[in-house]
């Protein structure tokens, strides 16, 4: 007798290793992962099946962006804007952090 053990499974993949600053609570260490579908030979991944859009997702408040800057479930973008290097809130018109002075 003979078993066949297979499937489709997912898999996250981090497509890019340039950290980002995650717009909801300023953690720095945001990266853009995906979900892609793999075929699977006794739990072995052996191809990819469906490649998923890309997102962030931040690991210190589990809020997931889509790539357009969108959280997920909403309708419209983040209305704050955080300094990548500082981390703190700033208004969406300035271009240049009045706490640290870095570009934003």
């Amino acid at each position: 007798m003979f078993f066949f053990i297979g499937g489709i499974q997912p898999k996250t993949v981090t497509v890019d290793k340039q950290a980002r600053t995650c717009p909801s609570c300023g953690h720095v260490e945001v990266y853009l992962k995906r979900v892609d579908h793999y075929m699977s030979l006794f739990f072995i991944p052996l191809f990819p099946v469906k490649r998923g859009a890309p997102f962030l997702i931040c690991e210190n408040c589990n809020t997931i962006i889509d790539e357009h800057g969108y959280s997920t479930g909403a309708e419209r973008p983040m209305r704050e804007k955080r300094c990548p290097s500082c981390g703190r809130k700033v208004d969406r018109d300035f271009t240049f952090c009045p706490y640290c002075g870095k570009a934003l």
